[in-house]
Formats: structure tokens, sequence, C-alpha cells
């Protein structure tokens, strides 16, 4: 048999992706080394690269799938004490009367939840877990410079590293040069694994900016007195933290923009305001003395806020926190022969707004190493029955591996990809529409009462299974199509049934009511058609 090759497996990235791909790389086995551009995650002051905290995660049953699949309890308790269940969204709004009202809309008719989850918390105990395995080793600070994806080398600068060597003239950081068998890069939207993929690679690649921005507010925790905090019913003591309730994702729907809320264990909310770049540019212009307009702005559009928010408290935060872009991006493939894939963000970064943009990363791991493990352990055609684990036969498996990861990844990308923009329209005006409502409540009750056609909403085979993001877009295309014959003929035939009868009795009637009456019929039922093929909306 041949010798068997140890393999080091390089991880660029110490996101919550980069970290379960490198707890799963470990207990394969596998001399693990990530690399990080930042400083250690863990270090609260430590930048983020987008200057802010990171808006609060949903996780879902994909994301949990996975961190379960990594074969470590401790993790999987530690993320469980951590979340918060959130049941469905609660919408915010005002009554002509001027009288605030907010409105349960469940995700589910089987009462499944997600989970909000602090990102930082998630990210932090994934990287206790690494750091105390033996074949794992960091390096913050690290920013890539360059790949061989041949040759199978890497080289990064030392961001705090001494300024030395060659380096002296130009000022630039000290690069070292490394080597691999393996790289993932799970480095984010604007990835320099996937820039130096490229090059090796006919690589087809997308980005797109919406005509959105965000930027980050806080709805702090209420106080609790001392009886209520040391009260023996610790459920009640939990929810009396909280302004707002804590197991909702909360909307104030604009039509054209949105802010939202989500609960954090502390009793504290992550809150998020989507804004168009115009409105954002406009609301930038009020003078610094001005703390009379943004309020103006919230009570207009998300009444209801500044009583959560102080309005000091909302304009600082505006002025403060930066007003960030949202990127899209599609790329294939996601690998290059047997030596480097994308996996995350790199791979298909998406808006926020069908909260799957972790929870396909952390499914992107369990898959990668799903076919890894197949490949692995194909049968041989070894008499003796042996595997092979030299570096070229090894070299082999995981080409074929990486092959079939991306033909199976990149539909699903482009599939949730399109999913979370079309998305922000639901959550942002369609919520409010007693179309979507009629809909969701169609489906649901076939769901529930008919559980033997298999029919699910569209939401709860995103966020409460593991089909591929392509299936469910084909299953919920498919049900689309019966949905809408289905009422078309459960209108048609009292309709029909009526115009054989006008028709009957024509004679007595004249033929100018019966012309008007099959007018109205077509035209009617070619409008009512329109509507459920547009998915009830006007």
């Amino acid at each position: 048999m041949a010798e068997t090759v140890r393999q080091k497996t390089v991880i660029v990235g110490a996101g919550p992706v980069g970290s379960l791909a490198a707890l799963y790389a470990a207990q394969r086995g596998h001399e693990v080394e990530v690399y990080e551009l930042r400083n250690d995650l863990r270090d609260p002051s430590t930048t983020p690269l987008n200057f802010t905290k990171s808006i609060n995660l949903a996780l879902s049953t994909r994301g949990i799938t996975a961190l379960e699949n990594s074969g470590n309890v401790e993790l999987l308790e530690h993320v469980f004490d951590a979340t918060i269940p959130m049941r469905g969204r609660m919408i915010h709004g005002k009554k002509p009367t001027g009288e605030l009202y907010e409105a349960a809309q469940d995700y589910d008719a089987h009462g499944r939840t997600i989970f909000a989850i602090d990102r930082a918390g998630l990210n932090g105990r994934l990287l206790d877990i690494l750091e105390k395995l033996p074949n794992v080793r960091f390096f913050f600070n690290h920013k890539m410079t360059g790949a061989d994806f041949r040759n199978r080398k890497a080289w990064f600068e030392l961001q705090d590293g001494p300024k030395d060597g060659p380096n002296k003239k130009t000022g630039r950081a000290r690069e070292i040069e490394i080597g691999f068998d393996f790289m993932i890069g799970a480095d984010g939207a604007h990835s320099p694994v996937r820039h130096h993929l490229m090059k090796y690679v006919m690589m087809d690649y997308q980005q797109h900016y919406i005509d959105t921005l965000w930027c980050e507010f806080q709805i702090k925790a209420a106080e609790v007195d001392a009886a209520v905090a040391n009260d023996a019913d610790t459920d009640a003591a939990f929810r009396a933290k909280f302004r707002i309730s804590p197991n909702h994702l909360h909307i104030w729907p604009g039509k054209d923009f949105m802010f939202i809320a989500i609960p954090s264990d502390d009793g504290s909310f992550t809150c998020t305001l989507f804004m168009p770049t115009a409105e954002f540019a406009q609301l930038e212009t009020v003078p610094a003395d001005d703390d009379k307009t943004l309020p103006a702005f919230f009570n207009q559009h998300f009444p209801g806020v500044t009583e959560l928010i102080p309005p000091a408290d909302l304009v600082a935060s505006f002025r403060r926190n930066p007003h960030l872009p949202l990127i899209s991006v599609n790329c294939k493939p996601h690998h290059f022969q047997a030596s480097a894939v994308i996996v995350g963000d790199a791979a298909h970064a998406m808006v926020p707004f069908y909260g799957q943009g972790m929870n396909a990363g952390l499914e992107d791991v369990r898959v990668l190493f799903g076919l890894l493990d197949k490949y692995a352990n194909a049968e041989s055609n070894d008499p003796s029955g042996d595997v092979d684990n030299s570096a070229a036969s090894v070299d082999a498996r995981r080409s074929q591996a990486l092959a079939e990861y991306s033909a199976l990844r990149v539909p699903d990308a482009y599939a949730i990809n399109d999913l979370a923009l079309h998305n922000y329209t639901e959550m942002r005006a369609s919520v409010l529409s007693p179309t979507y409502r009629l809909r969701k409540f169609l489906e649901e009750q076939l769901s529930v009462h008919v559980p033997w056609l298999g029919w699910r909403t569209k939401y709860a085979r995103v966020s409460f299974g593991n089909e591929r993001y392509s299936e469910v877009v084909r299953k919920s295309e498919f049900q689309g199509r019966v949905l809408l014959g289905g009422l078309i003929g459960l209108v048609g035939v009292p309709v029909f049934t009526g115009l054989v009868l006008l028709l009957h009795g024509r004679g007595r009637h004249g033929s100018g009511s019966c012309g008007s009456f099959f007018r109205f019929v077509t035209s009617h039922t070619r409008y009512l058609a329109q509507w459920v093929a547009n998915g009830f909306r006007r």
C-alpha cells in the first residue's frame, strides 16, 4: 500500500464559516492553519471589516444541521444556550386613528422557529474550541497577497509585524510564503482567494449592489427591578428585560424601505435601517445641530420606534454608524482542480433578507466535507481492499469531490441569491398586503390539513429543511402552477355552468346581455389568472 500523506489544509478567513470548515478538517486529522486579516475576533477591540457590528444572525435548520454534523456536542450546547427562538415576524404600524398596532405573522404553521444568535458569540465559541485542538494553528493579522494554486503556495503580509528585510524601503509589511495541500477560501464577499482563483480557472463572476444602504441602531434592554430579577420564574425575569416581544423579528415596513429589530439575549435588540441611497443622502445633509428632522422622519415612516429608542440616541447612531451598501455576488465554478475551493460569502454573498447568508455558508461546509468523505472512502480496485492514500491518489479523489461540489452548489447559490433579493420586496411591502396573507394562509392550510400532498410554503422549505435551494425554487414554482390551475378550475366550473344557462335563455333576454356577460367572465377570469400567477399581488 502507498504511504499515507498527512494533509495540510489552509483556511483563509476565521469567521463562522471558516471556523466551522477548520473544525471539520481538524476532526479528519488534517494539519489545519487558519489565516485571518483581522486581529483575534474574540478581542472586543478588533475592528470588523465593515467598521460596525454585524446585524444579529438568524440561525435556521441548515445552519443547525451543519453544526450538528461537526460532531462537537460542546458547540451545540453553547449555540442553543445563547440563542432566542423567533416564531415569526411582528409587523408594526399605525392605524388611521393614530393608534399604534402590532400584528404577528408566524413563520410556520407547524410551530417551528428560527433562532436569533449573536455573530460574535458564535464565532468566539468556534475559535475557543479550535484553540484546544493540537492540529490547529491560528495566524491573525495576515493579509493574503498572492497564490499559486498549481504549485500550492500562497503569500501573506504580516499586518502587525516589523517593517524589515527587503520591504524597509517600501514601508510594506513583511511577507511570508506558505505551502499547502488544500485551501478553503472563507474570506468574505471581497475574497482575495476568489480573486487569485480567477487567474487559474475561467470563472464567470457577477457582483451587484442594490440601491439600498443600511445603518445600525440599538434598542436597549429594559430596566428590571430587583424583585422581578430575583423572581423564581426565570422565564418571566428573562422576558422582563425586553421592551418588545423577544420571540419575533420585528419589522416596520415602509414600502420602499424598512426598519427591523432582532433580539439579543441581554434584552437589547440590534436594529437595522434599510433605505434607498437617495433617502440616506437627503438625511445626511441635515445640519449637525438639527435634532428633530430624523426623529420626525422615523415617526412618519416607522411609528413607535422613537418610543423604544430615545431621539437623541437615534440621531447619534445615525451620525456615528456608517451607512453601508448591500452586495450580491454570484460566480462559477467554486473550485480549481484539487487545490482550492471557496465557500460562504466568497462564493455567493447575498443580501440579508432571507436570513440565509450564514446558514448557506455553514451548509457549504457540510456539503463540501460530505463529498470529500464520499470520495475519500470510495471503493478501490485494489484486490486487497486497501485504499491508496498516496498524494497522487488523494489529489485525484479530492479533484472529483470538488468538481461535484461546484456542480451541486453553484445552482443552489444562484437560487438563494435570487430568493434573498425577492424577499426584500416581501418584507418591506408585501407583508402589509391582504393578498399576500391570503396566499400564505392557503398554503399553510394545505400543509397542515393535507400533509400527504407534500405541500409546503417556500419559506418553510428554505428555513426548516435541508432541500437544495434550487429544488425549493422548482417545487415552489410547481406548487404555484397547481394552485393557479386549481383556483381557476374552482372559479371556472360555476362560471361555465352559469354561461350555459344564460345561453339556454338567450332567446328571451337577447344577445346583448349574453355578450356582455361573456366579456365580463373572460376579462375577470384572465385577471384572476394573472393575479394568482403574480403571487396574489395586484
